[in-house]
């Protein structure tokens, strides 16, 4: 640790000192060298910080090491998974008796080290390798590597790219693929959280399969006037190509939430559970959360109140105290639930992300087995990992006055404790003046 400790004691003074320079006391061509410099010594830098990275390790009550990065260097998880990939990649490996081998991309690991690769050019040499097919020879691929880091260090990323896309080209002349090759690409993710408007925006990449179906489905229900929201007829559908296949793929999805068919899930029934407050209700104004995480405007939440939404919970915006759960079964461990949905929204563990959907129910103030009691007060959403940390690794929880749940973490867990606002960002919202 002294030695790794002076190292970056020397570092801070360095960059104290570049800090406190003025680089108008070079000529104006000597100022972009001086840049050219610190860019690259700052790509070395990053280098070694994957490499490093590849050093840590979980133990006894430790979550797992991208999440305690994440938290720690305040960078989103996603981010702190692409770091530790990036570390797989380009960092030597160990095998299990010990023998050293070369990173994944040796080529491209050598020009990262020495600076000379910013984090864009990385990510389009990875996006190669990612879509290119198995059946491409391994002499090739090694060779297409070494190609790519070579002119990494002489163009910029956008340039390289260009590069990129006719080297791929050159090896699959064909545009060959494998059934291999699509499911390796197929998937659905959301492009970040809502927007300011409420509207979300997805990428979906179908196998031909996926394609077909939807086509299909489309054909019939996109045509005009099919699931049209404004209940206008063929002659007065006003609406553009994309929103009606809009339309009819919420149509699609709406007659299948609630149904008996699709079982359970953590408990309660497939569908939408949204909570509101009775004043936004009332004025028909704000929003309503679901257990996902979504904000729902409550114009549309009043509209579309059919029986795809089988549960409402609705609180007192002043109190917080519960006035009324709508429901379409009696089940009194449900009603539990979505009242915990309604309060805590997802994980009440600092930071986690997992939303109420994907929680279990967790005694914040004492444990079952210890004797705790499952009243709603003594209760909280969390999700499997940090239900087991707080079960079997050290982790305490208690309920605040205020009905919130704090997590305190065990001794020498680099996390700090306390309660999560990232499923309640109303929470950091400035106070308003009285």
């Amino acid at each position: 640790m002294s030695s790794i400790g002076a190292a970056l004691d020397a570092l801070d003074a360095a960059v104290e000192l570049l800090g406190a320079a003025d680089l108008r006391e070079l000529s104006a061509p000597d100022r972009f060298v001086a840049v050219d410099r610190l860019e690259t010594a700052l790509r070395r830098v990053v280098a070694i910080s994957r490499e490093q990275i590849t050093h840590l390790e979980q133990y006894q009550g430790c979550p797992p090491v991208d999440i305690v990065l994440a938290d720690m260097l305040r960078i989103s998880r996603r981010e702190a998974k692409r770091r530790l990939r990036d570390a797989e990649q380009l960092a030597p490996r160990t095998t299990l008796t010990g023998e050293e081998l070369p990173p994944l991309l040796p080529a491209t690991a050598k020009a990262w080290d020495a600076g000379l690769l910013d984090i864009e050019h990385l990510r389009v040499i990875q996006k190669f390798f990612r879509e290119l097919p198995e059946h491409v020879r391994p002499a090739e691929v090694d060779k297409a590597e070494r190609s790519l880091a070579e002119h990494a260090q002489n163009l910029r990323p956008d340039q390289l790219e260009k590069v990129a896309h006719r080297l791929a080209t050159h090896l699959n002349p064909d545009g060959t693929f494998s059934e291999e090759d699509r499911a390796r690409k197929r998937g659905f993710v959301w492009c970040g959280g809502q927007r300011v408007d409420g509207m979300s925006v997805g990428k979906l990449t179908a196998t031909p399969e996926l394609r077909a179906m939807v086509d299909a489905w489309f054909a019939k229900f996109a045509a005009p006037r099919m699931c049209n929201p404004d209940g206008s007829d063929a002659d007065r559908d006003m609406r553009g190509h994309g929103q009606r296949q809009h339309d009819a793929l919420a149509e699609l999805v709406r007659g299948r939430l609630g149904d008996p068919k699709l079982g359970r899930h953590n408990g309660l029934p497939v569908t939408v559970i949204v909570t509101a407050t009775l004043q936004d209700l009332q004025a028909g104004a704000g929003h309503g959360v679901t257990a996902g995480g979504t904000l729902v405007p409550i114009p549309d939440l009043i509209r579309t109140a059919t029986p795809a939404y089988n549960y409402l919970a609705v609180f007192d915006g002043v109190t917080g105290k519960s006035l009324w759960l709508g429901r379409t079964k009696r089940l009194a461990s449900a009603e539990q639930r979505i009242m915990l949905l309604a309060r805590d929204r997802g994980c009440t563990a600092p930071g986690c992300t997992v939303s109420g959907y994907d929680c279990q129910v967790h005694h914040a103030a004492k444990d079952w087995k210890h004797g705790g009691n499952t009243d709603i007060d003594a209760l909280a959403l969390a999700c499997k990992r940090d239900n087991l940390h707080a079960e079997n690794d050290g982790w305490g929880t208690r309920t605040l006055p205020n009905g919130q749940t704090e997590w305190i973490p065990p001794p020498g867990v680099p996390l700090i404790g306390g309660t999560n606002t990232y499923h309640h960002p109303e929470r950091l919202l400035p106070k308003e003046e009285p």
